[in-house]
């Protein structure tokens, strides 16, 4: 799995015209795409990685200070830019695939009593966010 993780103020998730994630306080967006073999224990430390990096303001983690986090999912973090001017995204796992695995991270910052607002897998949508810093990381698992 891999993982883009930016620290905000607030943020929130658009499709349509309608907000169907939000975070309206200091907390991370974790954009989460999925590739062909993970499994289970991606799933797990990501969901580890999210929880406890130490990445909030004075060398916090979301667990300490239980901030908010908005999870959208993101296959494009996959993509292939190496040859030609169109970019391959044969390494990012397919829908049926890719899907359930995001879920499982969410269902994972849940289970340790993170407050998680999502996006919608597979629409179009709005990220609207306000990057705290700006602090941007990637993780891999």
């Amino acid at each position: 799995m891999r993982a883009v993780l930016q620290r905000v103020t607030r943020a929130s998730v658009t499709v349509g015209a309608q907000v169907i994630g939000a975070i309206e306080r200091p907390g991370l967006v974790v954009l989460v795409a999925a590739t062909h073999d993970d499994g289970p224990e991606q799933v797990a430390r990501m969901a580890r990685k999210i929880a406890e990096l130490r990445i909030l303001r004075d060398e916090q983690s979301v667990v300490d200070t239980g901030a908010p986090v908005l999870v959208v999912s993101q296959f494009t973090l996959y993509a292939d830019t190496r040859k030609g001017r169109r970019p391959s995204w044969s390494a990012a796992a397919p829908g049926p695939v890719a899907e359930p695995l995001v879920d499982a991270v969410v269902v994972a910052l849940r289970a340790r009593g993170i407050e998680v607002a999502t996006g919608r897998f597979g629409a179009m949508m709005e990220v609207s966010l306000v990057n705290d810093g700006p602090f941007t990381l990637v993780v891999d698992t």
